[in-house]
């Protein structure tokens, strides 16, 4: 994959949904299934990765927001 892709792809996951973020993992984890490419499948790993971290920190940020709101001041 080019350095265009990977652009293409963390300007996607700063603007994407989580929902939308879901249903491409799937989308990708199938795609992983599919392929004998030992480079093609690191590339794919790495794809969701980069998901799953977009994912954790999104939760780790509303659980921030969360406390922050609740804690008195």
């Amino acid at each position: 994959m080019n350095k265009d892709f990977w652009k293409s792809l963390f300007c996607w996951l700063e603007t994407a949904s989580v929902d939308e973020i879901r249903h491409k993992q799937c989308v990708v984890r199938q795609m992983l299934g599919q392929t004998r490419d030992p480079d093609f499948k690191a590339d794919i790993r790495r794809i969701l990765r980069f998901m799953d971290e977009e994912n954790l920190a999104r939760a780790e940020l509303a659980n921030l927001m969360r406390i922050s709101v609740s804690m008195p001041r």
